[in-house]
């Protein structure tokens, strides 16, 4: 007799069925993000390669989640571990469908500026105090030129770059950065936030044309 710990198993069925039925429709999620229905259809074909490219169970792990950014699945990045932290809004140390297509929307190239300065100030807040603490962009910065040997900037010069950037953005003088204060960093200096726009995600139709005005989706 089979029971709910063995594979394949109807019980089993009935929990992947119903965990499938609590899933927003494709239309749903296009209502709440800047993708179009067309472009989440196409995110899915993406989303299921990348949560099948090393465990195979239809969910995206923090390993392949590096895998996709640099092609190892053991490299560790503090950019990528807290971009994974950010989009895994279930906490369960695993990347949904839905927690897909809702954290990239704000990469989307119609996601307005405030939106994506916002997301970059809680990728820099590494400690989710609410803040940007000078520690903060100092690690952010040294593991930033661990990862481009190519970028010589010694430590003088490191410290010289947070001063500056401080100087400017803390307007209250009290050692950290708030939101409100990041807003106004990045409306001055949008170029801060470049790497958070993806050009890419306006082509998804073109990369997977099947799915586009397909009238039998499923």
């Amino acid at each position: 007799m089979g029971n709910c710990l063995s594979p394949a198993t109807p019980c089993q069925e009935h929990i992947v069925a119903s965990h499938a039925d609590n899933e927003p429709s494709h239309e749903q999620l296009a209502g709440e993000t800047h993708f179009s229905v067309d472009e989440v259809y196409a995110l899915e074909e993406l989303f299921k390669g990348l949560s099948n490219s090393i465990h195979r169970d239809g969910v995206i792990h923090k390993d392949e989640f590096a895998f996709a950014l640099f092609k190892s699945q053991n490299h560790s990045n503090i950019f990528a571990d807290k971009v994974f932290e950010l989009f895994d809004t279930k906490k369960n140390d695993v990347i949904g469908f839905d927690e897909f297509v809702r954290a990239l929307s704000v990469f989307h190239p119609n996601a307005p500026a405030p939106e994506k300065a916002d997301f970059a100030f809680r990728i820099y807040d590494l400690d989710n105090t609410g803040h940007i603490e000078r520690d903060e962009i100092q690690r952010f910065l040294v593991a930033l030129l661990k990862d481009n040997p190519a970028i010589d900037l010694d430590d003088a010069h490191l410290n010289v770059l947070i001063d500056q950037t401080f100087k400017e953005a803390d307007l209250a003088g009290d050692g950290h950065i708030s939101p409100e204060e990041w807003q106004i960093l990045v409306k001055k200096h949008p170029n801060t936030i470049t790497y958070m726009t993806l050009p890419v995600l306006k082509e998804l139709t073109k990369k997977y044309p099947s799915f586009v005005f397909n009238e039998n989706r499923k």
